[in-house]
């Protein structure tokens, strides 16, 4: 007959190897044991299945364990099984029934460790519950009897939970140390699912101690430690879930949360887990811009919620509804009297989430016209300015600002902007990742927006200018964290090449192909969570644009910076010490002309008017006269025939700006911003003029324009065949004065940092750029799409051309469309030819468009292309 410390082993591997104690218990009971030990392999088989999912079935194994342990006449075992049964009762939405057990088995309980194990548990449910004074009181006294007894699994699940609270509460350092001694004990004890769950809880107190990159890799540990214990992770996908949204990944998020609650309700999981994922889900559908969807999942939640008498958590699922309603409009006086309860309730249970309930009520009043109970909402929304989270922070700023600009008291909506934005700043520059940094910048863009209007409002062009600068592109300010060698980023790298170079020999041999496509799909998720987990390295705060140092380095270059405010575009030109602004046209007619032009390039490249191509070349020209209307305005007018530089906002970065008339014939390049610019324009080129040309496979042309090339430039490194591969050319690459890169590019719209161009042994991808040390001075990329950028964030740009400015590149040239094969060579060859005579890239491409402007096809090649950087 098994004694206790069997029992107590087969209790302790319910938690830590669920699958082998179900197989167990099932055999002790197969063997018709005793009472004790039939209430022990009952409870057992209860618990497992309670956390796995299957609440009624581990209600009938409870109460089966419940009778055995009464038939023992044993009060220990009968106390431990009610705890049990008690926590299972509140998974099944019977709160009340299932705190009455707990209390029993408190009552019931002798002292020490036996009394510590069942103050843990009902502690753990008054937790779940949203009670967290009384939760907090019943776990401080199961620490204390449990460490006194020496139970160490005990001790650490006691540690858990009430770090669990504390994170609750706002105190993350206080929560993060018993999580930690918690993993320690759990370890000791093998309680391996346990160990994990500590993991995870460490990662949620990371992030919010404001580490974004130390809670991405916690969570990501802690999936990878779960797969093998083969076990339903319903709480690991709620945490990541809200990891993903802080990280301004709501896509991802959103699609997370969606199959963890399919999962939960499949396996008609836990109620309680099901209503919190029913609220993680609406968060996330509202931070993905899916309102209608956030709306019915917050309101299931609310209807379980307050089935299971959780008033805090009935509290926040009512935010979520009042939220989603007013993202999804129309507004009404009923959502304002609904957004003043959720406050007024948040308040009431001391939430850090009252913070946004008061801003939405504070916004629905404004809008309906009550600028009263508006000011007094965002006045205490505005209490958050100072503490807490960095997005707390910059929520409070943001209500300091519409209470302001509610005011008209515009000195003080402006210091506002400049305060939030400030905050901003220093959370950003604690993310290492590219990717990071540029979705972050979207807690910013309704304070830069407050700003932009004013000065559009005000026509204060250096003003306008100021603010414009304040956020585009600020993702882009300091180069990216470049991860250690033993991070093992560049194997998995070089991994990824190696599957891609495989799948697509598959592909072209008619190869069996999903193993390949499966293994490319885990190096990809691998690269991207190591590149997500950089830390940054807070340098200084950001630079504000110097308005007077710009205009002095502008010299006779004039800077057209495009601005959208509210969906209508202002045209700012800086030049000769002064800044004038213009009214032009509305974004969405530039951003549907431009398709429309890139369109009839990407035709005429393919020779599809090659019967007719005057006409095409009419039509070409009839879209750049609309394009100039719209996106300059009476801007055009007001430039003289000198070199430009044109900013325009994110969305219209893949504009054909050389079909604009006015630009056509002129030296002009494109900059993210203004700031950019500058940065690129303080470089020097390097003393050594080494040039670098290669050509990747596949080319239709095998990259002819290469080797006449290399014959312009004296001593050239050429690397064609195997020996251009993507560690070859980033090392010539690396602090080169002039690079060229013949090879097919990839534009990847679902994740632009996995961009690429096509080396002999894979893809070149903007990760592997990133590694650089100093990028080249000047860079020639005429592969297809390698100019194209995708907006992110505010107003951020992702993409090949972005990753290499602040690498320290003054330069690029790429195209934003495909180019006609053959026209791209003596297009190619034209342009080396000037640049061997000293012209910059800027003055080498219009010499190019001037030279190609008899051929329909290469003037095409010619026009897709453009000069980023420096003039």
């Amino acid at each position: 007959m098994p004694d206790q410390r069997d029992a107590d082993d087969l209790l302790k591997l319910a938690v830590s190897r669920p699958h082998d104690a179900m197989a167990q218990a099932r055999e002790i009971l197969a063997n018709r044991p005793g009472p004790l030990m039939a209430s022990v392999a009952h409870q057992t088989a209860g618990i497992v299945l309670r956390d796995t999912g299957d609440v009624r079935a581990a209600l009938a194994e409870l109460r089966r364990a419940l009778r055995s342990a009464r038939q023992a006449v044993s009060a220990d075992r009968e106390a431990d099984v009610l705890a049990s049964l008690g926590v299972a009762l509140v998974h099944a939405n019977r709160t009340v029934a299932g705190l009455a057990a707990l209390d029993d088995a408190v009552a019931s309980a002798s002292a020490g460790a036996q009394l510590g194990r069942m103050l843990h548990r009902r502690g753990g449910v008054l937790w779940v519950l949203g009670r967290y004074q009384p939760a907090l009181e019943d776990l401080r006294r199961a620490v204390s009897l449990l460490q006194r007894d020496g139970d160490l699994a005990w001790t650490a699940r006691a540690l858990s939970a009430r770090g669990l609270i504390y994170l609750d509460l706002g105190r993350p350092a206080r929560a993060d140390a018993d999580f930690v001694v918690a993993e320690q004990l759990y370890s000791q004890t093998n309680q391996e699912l346990e160990s994990n769950l500590a993991l995870v809880s460490r990662a949620w107190a990371a992030f919010q101690s404001g580490d974004l990159p130390g809670a991405l890799r916690l969570i990501d540990d802690a999936a990878s430690r779960y797969r093998p214990l083969n076990v339903p992770t319903p709480e690991l996908s709620r945490d990541r879930c809200n990891v993903l949204l802080a990280a301004g990944l709501s896509s991802e998020a959103l699609t997370e949360a969606e199959a963890a609650l399919a999962d939960i309700e499949r396996a008609r999981g836990p109620a309680s887990l099901k209503a919190e994922l029913l609220l993680t889900t609406a968060n996330c559908a509202l931070a993905a811009d899916r309102p209608q969807a956030a709306i019915q999942n917050a309101q299931a939640a609310l209807r379980l919620f307050r089935l299971q008498q959780r008033d805090w958590f009935a509290a926040h699922a009512d935010l979520a509804v009042v939220q989603a309603s007013y993202a999804q409009g129309p507004l009404t006086p009923q959502m304002l009297t609904a957004a003043n309860r959720a406050a007024g309730q948040l308040e009431e249970l001391g939430s850090r989430e009252a913070t946004q309930a008061h801003l939405v009520a504070g916004r629905i009043a404004l809008e309906l016209s009550r600028r009263d109970e508006a000011t007094a909402h965002l006045s205490v929304a505005a209490r958050s300015k100072n503490r807490g989270l960095a997005t707390n922070r910059i929520s409070g700023w943001l209500s300091e600002a519409l209470a302001a600009e509610a005011a008209t008291d515009s000195a003080r909506m402006l210091m506002a902007c400049r305060r939030g934005l400030a905050v901003l700043d220093e959370h950003r520059l604690t993310l290492g990742a590219t990717e990071l940094r540029a979705r972050s910048t979207a807690q910013g863009a309704e304070l830069a927006a407050l700003a932009q209007r004013h000065a559009a409002q005000q026509r204060r062009p250096r003003n306008l200018l100021a603010w414009s600068e304040r956020w585009r592109s600020t993702a882009l300010a300091v180069p990216p964290v470049r991860l250690a060698p033993g991070t093992g980023f560049a194997t998995d790298l070089a991994m990824l090449r190696q599957a891609t170079s495989r799948l697509a020999d598959a592909r072209r041999d008619g190869g069996p192909t999903s193993a390949l496509e499966r293994e490319q799909l885990r190096l990809e998720k691998a690269i991207r969570a190591r590149s997500l987990q950089a830390k940054g390295t807070p340098i200084s705060t950001h630079q504000v644009l110097d308005v007077a140092r710009l205009l002095a380095t502008l010299g006779g270059v004039q800077l057209v910076e495009i601005v959208d405010v509210d969906g209508a575009l202002h045209v700012l030109i800086a030049t000769n010490g002064r800044v004038r602004q213009f009214p032009a046209g509305r974004t969405a007619d530039v951003s549907r002309a431009a398709d429309f032009a890139r369109f009839a390039l990407r035709r005429l490249a393919r020779n599809r008017d090659s019967d007719d191509p005057d006409s095409a070349w009419a039509v070409l020209n009839a879209v750049g006269v609309e394009l100039q209307q719209a996106a300059l305005g009476p801007a055009a007018a007001a430039l003289h025939d000198g070199p430009a530089v044109v900013v325009p906002p994110g969305r219209l970065h893949g504009i054909p700006w050389a079909l604009l008339p006015i630009l056509g014939d002129r030296v002009f390049s494109v900059a993210p911003s203004a700031t950019a610019w500058l940065r690129a324009e303080s470089l020097r080129p390097p003393t050594v003029r080494h040039v670098v040309l290669a050509r990747g496979p596949g080319l239709a042309t095998d990259g002819a324009e290469v080797p006449l090339a290399a014959n312009l430039h004296a001593d050239a490194t050429v690397l064609s065949g195997p020996e251009a591969t993507a560690a070859r050319l980033l090392s010539e690459l690396d602090g080169a004065w002039l690079g060229h890169v013949a090879a097919h590019g990839i534009f990847r719209a679902d994740s632009p940092l996995f961009s690429a161009l096509r080396m002999h042994d894979g893809p070149l991808t903007v990760y592997d750029f990133e590694q650089l040390g100093q990028a080249p001075y000047w860079l020639v990329l005429p592969s297809c799409d390698s100019g194209r950028l995708a907006p992110t964030g505010a107003d951020e740009l992702l993409g090949l051309v972005a990753s290499l400015l602040p690498l320290g590149t003054a330069g690029v040239v790429a195209s934003i469309v495909p180019l006609n094969d053959q026209a791209a060579v003596p297009v190619m060859v034209a342009l080396h030819r000037h640049l061997r005579a000293e012209c910059s890239l800027a003055v080498s491409l219009r010499h190019v468009r001037q030279e190609t402007s008899g051929d329909p096809v290469r003037r095409a090649a010619a026009v897709s292309l453009l000069a980023y950087g420096t003039c």
